[in-house]
């Protein structure tokens, strides 16, 4: 069946706006199909394996669905996935697909297959914070859109899916796409950040994710991911949530681009740990986190043509040990908060930290921008130049052609004492540079 032949008065409407979805459907060639079959099976495209979680229905459960609980009906999906293919050698996996709409998920859905795409028509990302804290009278829209699915977990389970499976080989190719995962709430005042809810948990190793064109708000923590290999974040917008990509445990050639993000006061917009060769190109970070990117521990990494906004010192941090990693052409700007709800905030460190924080060897922050505009009177301490980038700690550093605008006389670069064989290049004149160690090879600029 056809779009030309269907039934239109059963046709199923392919969402307006989700181009990248609608694409991969077209090139797949899979034509749409108007019917479910008689035991329920979503069927919205011609396929075995496609689902259509507004068709399926739950065997013994018909009070069950897709808006009262979507979690339970891709739970069921997945189970169907799991009876039919059976054979090691022949596991396609499926595409889960979730029309435009309002979904509640009650149940935690767990992914324990690989090669499994859940994609919606829409990321649907709506300001929570500025519905929350504006008066809203005459508001063209009020609630997130597109494939909205609100996240109301319990807190014995406060993943709204939990990608994990114990064996070999590890999950592989699944991907979630153009949907919104929403908190919806924050306790007491819609301001703390906290709620305890997770949009995404990978909680076992992991080849070849995909996470693309996906919507998260009010979550506590959007994204976790435990041991990955070459996963891909990539096109999400992720704001107003208290984490936003946490890369946990160790991975590896991970790729994180092209996103819009910004954390809570209290958390972090990009952390990774133990990562190896993990690429951060083209994300444009705007606050409010206590750190935008923070590394511990992380070997031969990239972090390229970014642009950062941010409210408190360490706006980057390359922590415990980071050899050997590239920080170049970003955009930092470091400010002052300015929204009523957040005013007084603080990550707890002074300007002296340094807007970038470096402990690690070898490592090349070069031809970078850095920003400074904060008044006089909100420089802590009090009376002291700010720093633009600290060394830290570490061996064979190297700072060079970076460019510092400041609002105030500040230090464009301060080595202690426990670096070694460091090199500041052309990063500023000789009196907004200072190296406490004897071994630091200083060019000013002219």
């Amino acid at each position: 069946m056809n779009l030309s032949t269907a039934n239109p008065s059963r046709r199923r409407m392919i969402g307006a706006g989700a181009a990248g979805t609608l694409a991969a459907v077209l090139t797949l060639g899979i034509a749409q199909n108007a019917n479910a079959d008689e035991e329920g099976k979503g069927a919205l495209f011609d396929s075995p394996n496609a689902y259509d979680v507004t068709a399926w229905k739950i065997k013994g459960h018909p009070e069950i669905t897709a808006q009262s609980d979507v979690g339970a009906i891709i739970n069921d999906i997945i189970a169907d996935i799991k009876r039919r293919q059976t054979r090691p050698d022949g596991k396609p996996g499926a595409v889960i697909f979730i029309p435009p709409g309002d979904y509640d998920l009650r149940t935690q859905v767990v992914v324990d297959i690989s090669f499994l795409t859940i994609a919606g028509f829409g990321h649907g990302f709506f300001s929570r914070s500025i519905a929350y804290n504006e008066d809203t009278t005459g508001w063209l829209d009020l609630q997130p859109g597109g494939s909205h699915i609100r996240v109301l977990t319990p807190a014995a389970t406060p993943q709204a899916f939990l990608v994990r499976r114990a064996g070999s080989p590890r999950l592989s190719g699944i991907v979630f796409r153009d949907f919104c995962l929403d908190g919806v709430a924050f306790a007491p005042d819609e301001n703390s950040y906290h709620n305890g809810r997770t949009g995404i948990e990978v909680a076992s190793d992991n080849d070849s994710l995909h996470i693309t064109g996906m919507g998260f708000v009010y979550l506590e923590n959007a994204l976790i991911v435990r041991g990955a290999d070459a996963l891909r974040v990539h096109d999400n917008m992720i704001a107003e949530c208290g984490n936003c990509v946490e890369l946990t445990g160790s991975g590896q050639a991970t790729t994180v681009s092209d996103n819009l993000m910004g954390a809570g006061p209290d958390g972090v917009t990009i952390r990774a740990e133990n990562h190896e060769g993990l690429l951060v190109t083209g994300n444009n970070l705007f606050p409010r986190g206590r750190s935008l990117i923070e590394f511990t521990g992380s070997n031969r990494c990239s972090v390229t043509s970014n642009r950062l906004q941010g409210f408190y010192p360490g706006m980057m941090r390359l922590l415990d040990g980071c050899k050997e990693n590239l920080v170049s052409s970003n955009h930092f700007r470091r400010g002052t908060e300015g929204f009523p709800p957040f005013l007084g905030k603080s990550n707890g460190l002074d300007d002296l930290y340094g807007v970038l924080h470096v402990n690690g060897d070898n490592n090349l922050i070069s031809n970078n921008v850095f920003a400074y505009d904060v008044p006089p009177a909100h420089v802590i301490p009090q009376n002291v130049q700010p720093t633009i980038i600290l060394i830290a700690g570490g061996d064979s550093n190297v700072v060079a052609l970076n460019h510092v605008i400041a609002n105030v006389p500040a230090q464009h670069v301060v080595l202690d004492s426990s670096t070694t064989h460091s090199k500041v290049l052309d990063s500023g004149a000789a009196s907004t540079i200072t190296s406490y160690s004897p071994d630091t090879a200083i060019r000013p600029t002219p």
